[in-house]
């Protein structure tokens, strides 16, 4: 129950006295800071330290791509994931920026062997290796925002593999339903065991888990749009309907509720839906005002969305009940 919301409508509702008001603030603590806030800022604050270092390493060198020899530009990559990992073993309070550190700078490494010797390799193989080098790391460390980023690097290899097999471009053909249907597979096994009891064993916190979900529901939902605005749709729409109603029932269970990943995946359903209305309004065979159609989509849309914020919200009060009874 979110009794700083709860105190701060009752304030507005009841019209308190200046000394009332100000007692019912102090008691919910909303006159400073949160208590988690200011426990989690120090860590917030160091894993965006580690990124802004290893962006800089990174876009250094690219900058300076004439003006440094080939054993140079390696040797400032290696060396930072060396130093990283030994900085991680002599100070391990300082693990998360260093682990992030290490986890761009190994990208940046397989970059330079990407750009530099043009191995050949697909986009998503190196994507696919980044990974699987930066696991160990993620495993040893026990970060959230670790395995967050690990997990934006494992989500991007399968959307590249995807992509390297049906053509190099972003289609949804009937031809490539068994590819996407892989993809898609790929996607949610990762998620799920960043969720399951792996996961949490692993050091997977709240962030990692929505953002390996939320990244799941994109994938799904732009294949079914390129499916919905191909020459002919295809199997995918449905496929993507299906699998997201799936979790959306999944993510609303009182067991398994959770408002980030439900959220995401009914914008994917609505996002979805609204694509294949548009699809059907405006296809060849469609006749009547173009601007009637077009104020009809909208309309849809907009009650689509109304009505999923209220189911959501309602499922959210629902839970936040449950919650309040068990405490």
């Amino acid at each position: 129950m979110d009794w700083r919301g709860v105190v701060a409508d009752s304030v507005r509702a009841h019209g308190l006295r200046s000394e009332q008001r100000l007692e019912l603030l102090a008691l919910a603590g909303l006159d400073r800071e949160p208590a988690p806030l200011l426990a989690r800022l120090p860590l917030l604050l160091a894993g965006l330290a580690g990124l802004l270092c290893g962006l800089g390493l990174i876009f250094a060198i690219a900058a300076n791509w004439s003006g440094l020899s080939r054993t140079m530009q390696f040797a400032l990559l290696q060396a930072a994931i060396g130093l990283g990992a030994l900085g991680i073993i002599v100070r391990p309070g300082l693990r998360l920026p260093l682990g992030v550190w290490c986890l761009l700078a190994t990208g940046g490494l397989l970059a330079f062997f990407g750009q530099t010797y043009q191995t050949g390799a697909d986009t998503w193989q190196l994507f696919a290796l980044w990974a699987v080098l930066a696991l160990p790391l993620a495993l040893g460390l026990r970060s959230d925002a670790l395995w967050m980023g690990w997990a934006l690097v494992a989500l991007t290899a399968i959307a590249l593999w995807v992509t390297a097999h049906v053509g190099h471009r972003w289609r949804a053909e009937a031809d490539d339903v068994v590819v996407h249907l892989i993809g898609w597979l790929a996607a949610l096994g990762l998620a799920l065991a960043l969720h399951g009891r792996w996961g949490r064993r692993a050091g997977c916190g709240v962030w990692a888990r929505r953002t390996a979900a939320s990244l799941s529901a994109g994938l799904v939902t732009a294949t079914a749009l390129a499916a919905l605005f191909g020459q002919d749709p295809t199997l995918q729409a449905l496929m993507a309907l299906l699998a997201l109603g799936v979790a959306a029932s999944m993510l609303a269970s009182p067991k398994g509720f959770d408002l980030f990943n439900l959220s995401a995946v009914a914008l994917g359903l609505n996002v979805v839906l609204v694509g294949g209305l548009a699809r059907l309004l405006f296809s060849a065979a469609s006749g009547g005002d173009a601007m009637g159609r077009f104020l009809l989509l909208g309309l849809a849309a907009a009650g689509m969305l109304a009505a999923t914020v209220s189911g959501v919200l309602r499922l959210a009060r629902a839970a936040g009940r449950r919650e309040g009874g068990v405490a």
